[in-house]
Order: C-alpha cells, then sequence, then structure tokens
C-alpha cells in the first residue's frame, strides 16, 4: 500500500479504535489494507489506465471506451467491472433516445455477465461489498430498461434484487465513495419510493428505514471524490435537485459542468439547455438549443428528435416572448415535427406548441390556420390538462 493510505490508517487505529488491543489494532488495518487490495474498484493504476475510456463514453465517443473495456475485459475475463463498464456504455446509447430499442439486448446481455461474475465471487467470499455493489448496480439498470419498456414484472423482479444487494453493499464508505454509492441511493430512495409509490410500501418494509437528506450529502460525496461512480452519481443529484428537491439552480450548476466536461454528450447538453431555461436565462437557453439543433442536423451521434424536441421548444420561447413571431413559429413548428417522430403528440412540448401556434397566426390575422392548431391540441390532449382548456378558450373567445 501507498505510505499515504498506510497513514491513514494508522490515524485511524490511534484516534477511532483508542479501546482496542493493540493486537486487534494491527489486525483491523491488516483486513481493511487486504480488503483494498482484492477490490477492483479500489486499483488507482487501473483507474489511470482507463481514465481516457472512461472520459470517452460519457462523451459518446463510444468506439474508444469500449475498445478501453475491452482491453480490461481481456486483462480481469473473471471481475464484474469490465462487463458493467460495457453495459454501462450500452445505457447511455439508449438513455438519449430511449424510444430506440436497438441496444436493448446487448446491454441486458452485458448486465447478465456482470451478475454472473460478481456471483461467482459472493458464492467464494460471502459478504463482498464490491460483489454486492456491481450485482445491485447491475440489477438495478435491468429494473430501469424494463421499466422504460413497461415490462412490469421483470422490472419488480430486477428491482427487488437490486434492493436486495443494495442492502449488502451498504456500509463501508469508510474503504472507497464508489461503495458509498449504493448507502447514498438507499438511504434517499428508501424515503423517497414509499412516499411516491404508495403499491411498494410493504416491500420497502423488509428494510432498514433509510435518511433521505444523508442519502443526498452522500451522493455529493460520491459526486466529488469516487472514480466510477462520479458521473453517476452526479445525474441522479441533477434530476433530484430539479425535480424532487426545487432547487433549480443547483442542478443548473452540475448541467453547466457536465456540458462542459463532456460537450458533445447530447443528454447533458440537452438537460444543460433545459435548466437554463427552467431558472428563467432564456437568451442562453436559446443559443445551447440552436447549437444542439444545428448538431442534429448535421447527425452527431446520439443527437436526434428528443434533443431537438426540447431544443426547438426552447427557441421558439425566447423569440416568441421577443417578439421574433416567424423565428418563433419556425421552431414551435420544428417542436411539432419531432414530436411527431417520436409519437409524443401528449407531451406538454408538443401540445403547447401547438397552442403558441394558434396564438400567433391569430395575432396575424390567419384565423384558419390558428383554427386548425386549436383543434390539433384538442384532439391529442386530454380535457383537463391546461393545453386542452387553453385552446378551448380561444377557439370560444374568438368565436372560430
Amino acid at each position: 500500500m501507498k505510505k499515504r493510505t498506510i497513514g491513514y490508517l494508522f490515524i485511524f487505529a490511534a484516534f477511532v479504535l483508542p479501546n482496542i488491543s493493540l493486537q486487534a489494532q494491527m489486525e483491523a488495518i491488516t483486513q481493511i489494507g487486504e480488503r483494498e487490495s482484492e477490490y477492483l474498484l479500489l486499483d488507482k493504476g487501473l483507474q489511470f489506465r482507463i481514465t481516457d475510456a472512461v472520459n470517452s463514453m460519457y462523451n459518446f465517443d463510444f468506439e474508444n471506451a469500449e475498445r478501453g473495456f475491452e482491453v480490461m475485459r481481456y486483462t480481469y475475463p473473471d471481475h464484474p467491472l469490465p462487463y458493467f463498464l460495457m453495459g454501462l456504455s450500452q445505457w447511455w446509447k439508449i438513455a438519449v433516445a430511449t424510444e430506440n430499442e436497438s441496444h436493448d439486448a446487448i446491454f441486458l446481455r452485458y448486465m447478465e455477465l456482470t451478475i454472473e461474475k460478481a456471483e461467482a465471487i459472493l458464492d467464494r467470499e460471502p459478504g463482498n461489498k464490491e460483489a454486492a455493489f456491481f450485482l445491485a448496480g447491475a440489477y438495478g439498470f435491468q429494473g430501469r430498461l424494463h421499466s422504460e419498456r413497461r415490462n412490469w414484472t421483470s422490472a419488480t423482479f430486477a428491482g427487488k434484487n437490486a434492493l436486495k444487494y443494495l442492502e449488502l453493499s451498504r456500509g463501508e464508505e469508510e474503504l472507497n465513495p464508489e461503495l458509498l454509492l449504493g448507502d447514498a441511493l438507499f438511504n434517499y430512495f428508501s424515503v423517497w419510493i414509499p412516499e411516491n409509490y404508495p403499491l411498494l410500501r410493504p416491500v420497502m418494509l423488509l428494510f432498514p428505514k433509510g435518511d433521505q437528506d444523508l442519502g443526498l450529502k452522500q451522493l455529493q460525496e460520491v459526486a466529488e471524490n469516487s472514480f466510477y461512480a462520479r458521473v453517476e452519481a452526479q445525474y441522479f443529484l441533477f434530476r433530484l435537485y430539479a425535480s424532487e428537491e426545487k432547487q433549480p439552480f443547483k442542478a443548473l450548476e452540475i448541467t453547466a459542468y457536465l456540458h462542459e466536461k463532456y460537450p458533445n454528450n447530447p443528454y447533458f447538453h440537452r438537460f444543460f439547455a433545459r435548466q437554463l431555461y427552467a431558472v428563467g436565462r432564456g437568451k442562453e437557453a436559446m443559443e445551447v438549443s440552436l447549437e444542439i439543433l444545428k448538431r442534429i442536423e448535421n447527425g452527431w451521434t446520439g443527437y436526434e428528435a428528443n434533443s431537438g424536441r426540447y431544443a426547438s421548444f426552447f427557441a421558439a420561447q425566447y423569440f416568441d416572448k421577443m417578439g421574433q413571431y416567424e423565428a418563433a413559429k419556425k421552431h414551435y413548428g420544428q417542436t411539432v415535427t419531432f414530436g411527431n417522430e417520436l409519437e409524443s403528440q401528449e407531451s406538454g412540448y408538443y401540445l403547447f406548441a401547438l397552442v403558441q401556434l394558434g396564438k400567433i397566426n391569430l395575432g396575424q390575422g390567419n384565423r384558419t390556420e390558428a383554427r386548425q392548431y386549436f383543434d390539433a391540441v384538442k384532439r391529442n390532449a386530454k380535457r383537463n390538462h391546461p393545453a386542452h382548456k387553453e385552446a378551448r378558450s380561444f377557439l370560444k373567445k374568438n368565436k372560430l
């Protein structure tokens, strides 16, 4: 072990274990050192060697990333880490356009291989936290995909297994922040899940009660100090800050960092634009959105209709507010086109783009076109949807 690590361990022994005999202290230090050496997640040399591959994955250079992961798989054929990273690479291809199912099979195959390798380690070493971490992660990612595909039975099975191994992986944050991700997610979601999904409360009663505030702090620690789990922790943080925690400026701070760090990641690019829009920085949101639209036009990897749907709406909103109605109409029209491509005619972006097209055309004296847009809202929105109510109001008020 490195001298710094040995130093930290002796400080730990001196101040945390004062009532244990010297022999017991030395045994505890030896055990921690041995476990550090046997956990591949803690291998700093490996982290250095694959930094480029991991960064390439998050920057959507999958060819370079997967070449690096294949080298790791050749070197460590019986460890779950390279298989998990290969699966994670497939996940990011899915995440940016979840309606595309072409990567599902290979993603699920790599997660199954991760599970097989991790189970083999647990068979040899019951209680191995690293193996439990990979099992929780692999089952968790399987559950996320099955939920996207509405395979509820498979999603439930994967989710229960993820929770089981998440509990087993907890409690070793003193060894490495990678393993703290399990604690963080458990603490946050063991409280959040029963509050938001009452049907799962009986399942959650089987596990200890978490601490949501602690979970958020632990996610922040992982985001700052881990290697493999850093970006995934940042992903959870900005999603939670943007929605559950109602802290949009914190979400913007993280998305701004992620976009700067991985400028070719369309997912981070899209959410950076979204958070700029959410905090009222409309001009910047428009500028970022136009760049997204340009990349879609030029065929950049991962830039597709879903990103376009967001970007075109944000750009249209800015031009609409500034009174540049022809530019606004163009981009609202793009929102509708992207929505049709995605078959997401019930989404808010799609419906409110139609509402705004109706209002702009009405203001320009194009009553026939305005009515067509408002009628389209009524066809696609449920009657109690705000867009439906607004369309009805304009039709009635203007006798269209």
